[in-house]
């Protein structure tokens, strides 16, 4: 296991400093030590107060650390000031710490300062030179070799003055240029590039500190840099696509995705599996339509096709019985995964639904059930929804929702051209939906 030292500050809410570096390596299956350079009051809507850490104590943490554990890796975050700068970097050139990955961290999201302007000198003065990598992003970058960044162009200029000042790795962040989001690293001979699409979400705090500390990780594996930076980025990426909305502000990224998504498939098909063995035991043949049905159920923040869980080859009617051809996996189901999706737009913890054989008398048994109970019209549907394949039930599904306080148990449509009328079942789970198919029994 190898052993990454974090030597940054501490954000009260949890989402970056070195809670954010801790948690991304003990994810990333390593050890993670730190050593505390300040004490902020933040949250999600800015910080408050910063206490720095004296330096005698940010020297006894570090003594305490490296004369017991060889370190494999060091990454750096909020350091402050000079003084708290030239300490570190005295240090690290003391230590025999192979890779050194640097955060140049001026500014908080929120805006507030996080090192002074003497710090700054300091950084490009000592802590440049020492550097394995370093990551700033384009407003950090413009700091640095003071001129503005605006193109792709301007981030590798920054990239090679960076280079020049001492670090021999530089990766550019873009995320704070607009358009699609483009990293940038150079390495004193050749520019690798990484783009993503950018992810609609003010739930970032804390990305800045995830990356570098998931490059660390990967470094100590001697991982070489352009492929570590690229699997950084991917684990950054769905830790922000799956961003913790947590207060009233900028929420965390949520580094435990990656990890928690294996976790929440296997539940998904255990409880798949349990609810379609309970509906098998039943006589329920008549329930499915002549396209056959399905039973999906995504696992929490689903975001694609391939977050829900369904049975593929669906769920088929024999004589009054149903057979499943194969057991449930992700992406089993394009069609009741939109369905679920879409619905998940509305209410998150909606997360399972099921089709059945649409009938006047069905319907009326809801009714008698006092469920809430909505309706879309095919026929309304705009032209270009029609032509666009998928399109149909998102535009229907969203249309009812989009004016409703509450999620319905039940939506259907009575059909058009080609297309069978359907009644679709809702709930949070499986078993609550296979209940409900049941009592229309």
């Amino acid at each position: 296991m190898k052993k990454i030292l974090t030597v940054a500050g501490s954000d009260s809410s949890g989402g970056a400093g070195i809670q954010a570096d801790l948690k991304t390596i003990t994810l990333m299956g390593e050890y993670g030590l730190s050593v505390i350079t300040a004490l902020t009051a933040q949250n999600t809507q800015g910080v408050f107060g910063i206490y720095p850490v004296p330096l005698d104590f940010i020297s006894s943490q570090w003594e305490a650390i490296v004369s017991d554990i060889e370190i494999d890796a060091i990454k750096t975050g909020m350091l402050g000031d000079e003084k708290v700068i030239s300490l570190i970097c005295q240090k690290i050139k003391k230590s025999k710490i192979p890779i050194r990955v640097f955060d140049p961290v001026m500014v908080a999201k929120s805006g507030a300062s996080l090192l002074t302007p003497s710090g700054r000198k300091a950084l490009v003065k000592e802590l440049l030179p020492l550097a394995t990598i370093i990551t700033p992003n384009i407003p950090e970058a413009q700091i640095i070799c003071g001129f503005s960044i605006r193109t792709e162009e301007d981030m590798k200029k920054s990239a090679q003055k960076i280079y020049q000042l001492g670090a021999k790795n530089v990766l550019i962040k873009g995320g704070h240029k607009k358009g699609k989001a483009v990293d940038v690293l150079y390495d004193g001979k050749e520019f690798f590039l990484f783009s993503h699409p950018r992810i609609d979400t003010i739930h970032t705090h804390g990305t800045g500190c995830t990356l570098a500390s998931a490059i660390a990780v990967e470094l100590a594996r001697n991982t070489p840099v352009p492929e570590a930076v690229e699997k950084a980025k991917e684990f950054i990426t769905s830790a922000i696509r799956y961003a913790f909305p947590l207060g009233k502000g900028r929420g965390p990224t949520n580094p435990y995705f990656l990890f928690s998504r294996e976790k929440e498939i296997y539940l998904a098909i255990e409880s798949l599996q349990k609810a379609i063995k309970k509906l098998q035991s039943y006589s329920v043949g008549s329930l499915i339509p002549e396209v056959q049905s399905n039973l999906g159920y995504a696992i929490p923040f689903a975001k694609s096709v391939e977050d829900v869980v369904a049975f593929p080859g669906r769920i088929i009617r024999v004589k009054d019985t149903i057979l499943v051809p194969l057991p449930p996996e992700p992406g089993g189901s394009n069609h009741i995964a939109r369905i679920i999706l879409t619905v998940m737009n509305f209410a998150p913890e909606y997360r399972s639904a099921m089709n059945i054989r649409y009938s006047p008398e069905l319907i009326q048994k809801c009714r008698k059930q006092n469920w809430k109970i909505k309706k879309f019209d095919r026929q309304k549907e705009p032209d270009k929804i029609k032509l666009k394949e998928g399109a149909s039930l998102e535009w229907g599904i969203s249309s009812i929702l989009q004016n409703q306080s509450h999620i319905p148990d039940v939506i259907y449509d009575q059909g058009d051209v080609g297309k069978e009328p359907m009644i679709r079942i809702l709930g949070k789970n499986p078993e609550e939906v296979v209940d409900k198919i049941l009592c229309l029994l």
